[in-house]
């Protein structure tokens, strides 16, 4: 099938709810544009420099989603392009984000990364550090971020009541975030977890952002 008539295959199950992101790292320009032809405008990519790259050449109005783990020396490539960055694992990381945001005279729109799979590898925070860090962020705000929800990847299984356990848990600390900090943070508003393997799951336990690649795209080279 192609490209696109995968996003509109896709576009036409999801909820209205839910915004689909096409992931489209390790995946050419053309392979974009075909899937923009179908009226997709959320991309996202995993690697600094590709997605630096590919805001160069492509269509001004694609909304960037970065979802790969983030280096502080590579902020530079990424701030600036994506209008949301869903992978910030560590406190360290938000602070420099931060910090070169306002030296840049920007806002950069993140999404806290929660630790929810069983692979050791998978990074994130814990719930206890999630709330330390946001009673934190209320006394004291940062200028040059804006703390737009969660993320989390479940562990890669063929185990469903494992994946829904595991969104369940995430599903369960956002709700809890939006109803004591809302009022602090209201943009607080996505949960994006859910990727071509168990989006539906995903949606089932509050996902208002799913990450598909393989689907759409096919395997990467």
């Amino acid at each position: 099938m192609s490209i696109a008539q995968e996003i509109i295959n896709i576009n036409n199950e999801l909820p209205s709810t839910v915004k689909l992101v096409a992931v489209s790292k390790f995946h050419p320009a053309e392979s974009i544009e075909q899937a923009y032809g179908a009226g997709q405008r959320i991309f996202a990519e995993s690697r600094p420099q590709e997605l630096a790259a590919k805001a160069d050449v492509l269509p001004k109005d694609i909304e960037w989603h970065f979802i790969g783990h983030l280096q502080t020396n590579k902020l530079k490539m990424v701030v600036p392009h994506a209008t949301l960055i869903h992978s910030v694992d560590s406190r360290r990381l938000l602070l420099e984000i931060n910090k070169y945001a306002l030296n840049k005279g920007l806002k950069a729109r993140c999404l806290l990364e929660m630790f929810i799979a069983s692979e050791e590898s998978k990074q994130g925070f814990s719930k206890e550090e999630l709330l330390e860090l946001m009673e934190e962020l209320v006394k004291e705000p940062l200028e040059g971020v804006e703390i737009c929800g969660l993320m989390g990847m479940a562990s890669f299984t063929e185990d469903q009541q494992m994946i829904r356990s595991e969104f369940t848990r995430l599903s369960d600390t956002f709700k809890y975030i939006k109803e004591k900090y809302g009022s602090s943070f209201p943009e607080f508003k996505e949960l994006s977890m859910g990727m071509s393997n168990d989006y539906p799951i995903a949606i089932e336990c509050g996902s208002t952002l799913v990450r598909i690649g393989t689907r759409i795209f096919g395997s990467r080279y």
